[in-house]
């Protein structure tokens, strides 16, 4: 799995599909080459003071570590847009939120092939 780092990456995941849970809005675009998963977080300025922020940013790739490695599908970038809720949320709560978020856009995926 790798990182999103390219502004038109992020603009891209933007324009595909989306999806909500109430620590974070997921945003997933398939590629047309065969190249590795890729996810990127976004965390803005509303969500709270730069270590609050830097605190979701940290939780939020710890919980795409252990969930999007059995998740995610070879040709997909994924952006993490963080929500406040994220610096409270049970962590438990949070990788549950993902699997099921992941789990609904690959249902829209398949139902739109």
């Amino acid at each position: 799995m790798e990182r999103l780092r390219q502004r038109a990456d992020f603009v891209a995941a933007a324009r595909g599909q989306r999806t909500t849970g109430p620590a974070f809005v997921v945003q997933k675009r398939c590629r047309a080459d065969d190249g590795p998963a890729r996810i990127g977080f976004t965390v803005t300025k509303k969500v709270g003071s730069a270590p609050q922020r830097n605190r979701i940013r940290r939780r939020l790739r710890e919980v795409a570590r252990q969930t999007a490695t059995e998740s995610l599908v070879s040709h997909d970038d994924l952006v993490i847009v963080a929500r406040r809720a994220a610096l409270s949320r049970d962590f438990q709560a949070m990788r549950d939120d993902l699997r099921v978020a992941l789990r609904r856009l690959a249902q829209t995926n398949a139902s739109h092939a």
